[in-house]
């Protein structure tokens, strides 16, 4: 994940509402990929994408297996990790509550309960091998040195950790060692994975963070571990804006967002949201529009709501679907910029890292909160009373008609 873009430090703009906005995206070209292997199917409903051979793909008709569903409690171990040209400063207690309770927390808030992440955190240093320059740490790894880093760190912890136990294994290292590079923390997938404790371990969150780390960051990269892409940008030299896809919407974007909570689509890919709380808008035939009340994202569950919707999803094409959904100032979303109905398109075909997701602008005149935002040409992105977009590229109309005393967003899509 990017290291944060520190925006001019000037007052936040105020935001401005007009009546009706239209914006068009130009279609974008992917190159098409051969769909998994066929199984039984998980989600039935017709705007359900099928899941790719893409990295991380956005298709949820199945669960790729290969990852653990974070769809009931899973249980993680935290092993800290110093070497022998360096002496730990901090102590490892120190260290995990910079992610622990927090990450935990944001993943309950997330799916609304109904998953638990319960770490073991390692009291003690584990000592490498080697001295931490050896391994050659940066964000773009030799994959030989770091296959023996992770080889090293498994031996190195096996007397003290019994990796059979956990679904995620996070390894910290010293963030004060020499050889130590903060840009570098990330997920490690392994082809072939190491044998420890009768257990394959074919993926680590290899974490490199100072103290204080950056903000949501081990969220991040569990969220890989649940199959969840980048929906950052990465510059081809590495210079200029990582956010330009989805801003702050969704941490797998930006860790440092406004409104990190993840995407409804991403809720319904991984098992918090239900079919029942989505509603596949089919515009076909003499059904030209549709109505919709739609439940904000953040709200709490309660009584009769896994049959409320909390996504729209208009099939746009047999690997794509343009997405609705209402953000607020709750949970996760506490600070978010601008609340309202947030458009964006989905491409099951498109790969982690290349744009499977791109958040479609509201307000493509307006900027809003510098100083804060990531990315603030997308801050004010999502719709408010009255307003309404043209996606022209796929000929879809969203209009935002208002919103109840209970929070619920009425909301019209229809050809435009």
């Amino acid at each position: 994940m990017p290291r944060a873009q520190q925006p001019p430090e000037v007052d936040r703009h105020t935001l401005r509402r007009v009546a009706a906005v239209a914006t068009s995206l130009s279609a974008v070209i992917a190159t098409s990929v051969i769909a998994g292997p066929a199984t039984a199917s998980e989600v039935t409903l017709p705007c359900a994408l099928a899941r790719t051979d893409a990295h991380h793909s956005e298709g949820l008709d199945t669960w790729n297996r290969a990852y653990p569903r974070p769809a009931r409690s899973l249980n993680a171990v935290m092993v800290f990790l110093s070497f022998p040209d360096s002496d730990p400063v901090a102590d490892p207690a120190e260290l995990a509550a910079d992610y622990f309770p927090a990450t935990s927390r944001f993943f309950e808030r997330a799916s609304y309960g109904r998953f638990t992440l319960r770490p073991a955190v390692q009291r003690r240093w584990v000592r490498m091998p080697q001295p931490s320059g050896s391994y050659g740490i940066r964000r773009d790894w030799d994959a030989d040195r770091r296959g023996a880093y992770l080889r090293d760190a498994v031996a190195a912890a096996d007397d003290t950790v019994d990796f059979s136990r956990y679904d995620v294994v996070y390894l910290v290292a010293d963030p004060d060692a020499a050889g130590v590079d903060s840009d570098a923390t990330k997920v490690v997938n392994l082809d072939r994975p190491l044998r420890a404790d009768d257990a394959d371990l074919r993926r680590f969150v290899t974490v490199f963070e100072q103290s204080p780390p950056d903000r949501n960051v081990l969220a991040h990269e569990t969220g890989h571990v649940f199959d969840l892409p980048d929906l950052y940008h990465r510059p081809v030299d590495g210079k200029g804006d990582w956010d330009t896809y989805v801003g702050d919407w969704d941490l797998m974007g930006s860790q440092f967002g406004l409104a990190p909570d993840p995407f409804a689509w991403h809720k319904w890919k991984v098992g918090w949201l239900g079919d029942g709380q989505v509603a596949c808008v089919a515009l076909t035939g003499r059904r030209r529009a549709a109505v919709h009340t739609l439940r904000p994202l953040s709200a709490p569950m309660g009584p009769g709501d896994e049959r409320r919707p909390r996504l729209l999803a208009v099939r746009t094409g047999p690997r794509s679907v343009l997405a609705v959904e209402a953000r607020g100032a709750a949970g996760n979303d506490h600070g978010v910029c601008a609340e309202g109905v947030l458009v964006y398109r989905v491409r099951s075909e498109t790969a982690s890292g290349s744009g499977p997701v791109e958040v479609l602008d509201g307000h493509p005149g307006t900027e809003a909160c510098w100083g804060t935002s990531v990315y603030p040409q997308l801050a004010d992105a999502p719709l408010g009373e009255g307003e309404s977009l043209d996606d022209t590229a796929d000929g879809v109309r969203v209009q935002v008609y208002g919103r109840s005393s209970s929070g619920d967003w009425t909301v019209k899509v229809g050809r435009s």
